[in-house]
């Protein structure tokens, strides 16, 4: 089923540092028909196209119907893409040291040209994939916040950015776990390790961002805390922030279901998703709790050297407590 073409997609990207929930929330937004939830773009040009690495179906990228579908929609097959242009391209203007010329008011004619440019591939991906699935919502949780900014430069894109936050000490410790990568087909791989001191620069280098991107898009910060606390309610705001009315039917994949969910639910479907977090593999039920395994296994002296290191953000988003203090759907 095809919807009409939108002269402006609507996409919501989720962004912030990883391992902060955005592929569980991912899974529940992608339970309504009326979303279409494509994984991490961003890593599209190097882990699918390059190397034909597994989308969240199970399926290698070039065997997916659905991706091979937006490819037509999109560009008249993949094969039409210069991958070689585009990570040149992704080069000049997706980098996070490319953010403070992108969050200026204007750009040379040059340079705003390359980001355009870059913005389009995207924006021509996200249309092809409402065309494909008729939804009126595409999620894209690549994250970047350099890919936020350059999309908020496209003409032509209807850019709803959810910052999503988590304390940086769990982020700290989840970022020190070795994680097996299940979507590489040929041999094994597995995910980056960061040390403490890293995803602290990290951890507060992208959630900055994500505060000055507020002057050029419309942006809406949540804590995966908070999330984690109320699943339900944290659907039922993104949807209204993304436009989208009520949709109990969204948290049939939760184990128990939703309550207002009939006895019967449809079986849960899985995202077309590139890259992300081994969960997006999952055919669910899936258990919605906050994960706080850091508060006993990180070492003291990680624990004091994070603290120390992203104190001001701490602060900022009520993490100086136990617990934390709410400041769910903090408008940034």
């Amino acid at each position: 089923m095809s919807a009409p073409e939108s002269p402006q997609p609507r996409v919501l990207f989720v962004g912030g540092l990883g391992r902060s929930g955005s592929t569980l929330l991912e899974l529940l937004l992608a339970q309504s028909r009326d979303v279409c939830a494509v994984g991490e773009v961003v890593h599209l040009w190097e882990r699918a196209l390059g190397a034909d690495e597994r989308c969240g179906c199970g399926e290698r990228f070039t065997a997916c119907p659905f991706w091979r579908q937006v490819g037509d929609e999109a560009f008249g097959g993949w094969s039409a893409v210069d991958r070689d242009d585009v990570l040149a391209l992704k080069d000049r203007v997706d980098r996070t040291r490319h953010i403070p010329r992108l969050a200026k008011n204007t750009l040379p004619a040059e340079q705003l040209a390359d980001v355009r440019r870059y913005a389009d591939l995207y924006t021509r991906i996200y249309r092809a994939a409402l065309a494909v699935t008729g939804a009126r919502v595409v999620v894209d949780s690549s994250k970047h916040a350099s890919l936020a900014f350059a999309l908020s430069w496209a003409d032509d894109l209807d850019l709803r950015v959810l910052h999503l936050v988590r304390d940086s000490r769990a982020v700290a410790y989840s970022w020190g776990k070795q994680v097996r990568r299940p979507e590489v087909v040929d041999g094994e791989d597995f995910m980056p390790t960061f040390s403490p001191f890293e995803v602290s620069k990290l951890w507060t280098a992208q959630n900055a961002a994500f505060h000055l991107l507020a002057g050029r898009a419309k942006v809406l910060r949540l804590r995966y805390e908070d999330f984690t606390a109320d699943p339900a309610g944290t659907v039922r705001r993104l949807r209204d922030f993304t436009g989208l009315p009520d949709d109990p039917a969204a948290l049939r994949i939760l184990a128990g279901g939703a309550p207002e969910a009939s006895a019967e639910p449809a079986a849960p479907f899985r995202a077309h998703s590139v890259a992300g977090n081994p969960l997006r593999f999952s055919g669910g039920p899936l258990t919605v709790r906050r994960d706080e395994a850091w508060r006993d296994r990180l070492p003291r002296r990680s624990r004091a050297v994070v603290s120390l290191a992203t104190l001001p953000l701490r602060v900022r988003y009520g993490y100086l407590g136990q617990r934390g203090s709410d400041e769910s759907g903090e408008r940034a």
